[in-house]
């Protein structure tokens, strides 16, 4: 049985073809290769969203069709600037962009998390039934998380002031690693309080197709100082 006949479930006037249609036209867009594969998960994904989040409120995005340039594409055109081959997404609450972005980066390794049960619970389960190996899913708070090997690249776009996100993530950070957080409009008004902490930003303007009137950024955020001298990520 294939993916997408295995994940059921969702609007029943939306099918998979229309879905995949404008998913391909959105990556086609953005110049993204994904196989045949990943965008089968990734519209698995989205079938698994729609339904859970009926009843478990995951995000205010009610329609699939929606879902594909506020959720999906969204979450892809940070790809470019991922480091390393171990990534963590804090506060990935429905997978955003981590789950996305593992479907998407096979080869990396991937640990999303989340101080939430409930979302968790849909993390495993969607990471279950897309059958996704390179993902680990973990119930904390950042400032508590205490893996062991330390993380490449830290990326979140669910927590809302950059100086405590990256300073709750300090410690599990690699040398050589970066914090991504994906923000709206004027990020740049949050950069001075990094700045006075030594930290090297860099804002970055995010276009995503069907949004483009709607201002995104991708603050990029690196730490000064010997200790996190860059080092071989691969």
């Amino acid at each position: 049985m294939s993916l997408l006949a295995r994940v059921r479930g969702g609007a029943p006037d939306i099918d998979a073809a229309v879905l995949r249609r404008r998913l391909d036209a959105g990556l086609a867009a953005m110049a993204v290769d994904l196989d045949a594969q990943a965008r089968d998960r990734l519209i698995a994904y989205l079938r698994l969203l729609e339904r859970w989040n009926r009843a478990y409120n995951l995000t205010a995005v009610r329609d699939p069709v929606e879902m594909i340039p506020r959720h999906l594409l969204d979450s892809l055109a940070v790809m470019p600037y991922l480091r390393g081959g171990r990534c963590l997404d804090v506060g990935s609450g429905a997978g955003l962009p981590g789950l996305v972005l593992a479907v998407a980066r096979p080869c990396v390794s991937w640990v999303l998390l989340d101080s939430n049960a409930k979302k968790c619970r849909f993390l495993n389960h969607a990471t279950m039934e897309l059958d996704l190996d390179n993902v680990q899913v973990e119930r904390n708070r950042v400032e508590e998380f205490h893996p062991g090997p330390c993380f490449s690249t830290i990326i979140s776009r669910a927590l809302s002031n950059l100086a405590d996100f990256v300073a709750g993530a300090r410690h599990l950070l690699a040398p050589g690693g970066c914090w991504l957080a994906m923000k709206g409009r004027n990020p740049e008004r949050e950069l001075p309080a990094l700045s006075q902490s030594g930290e090297h930003t860099e804002v970055v303007p995010v276009r995503i197709p069907e949004l483009e009137d709607e201002q995104r950024h991708l603050v990029i955020v690196t730490p000064a100082g010997p200790r996190w001298a860059s080092e071989d990520l691969a």
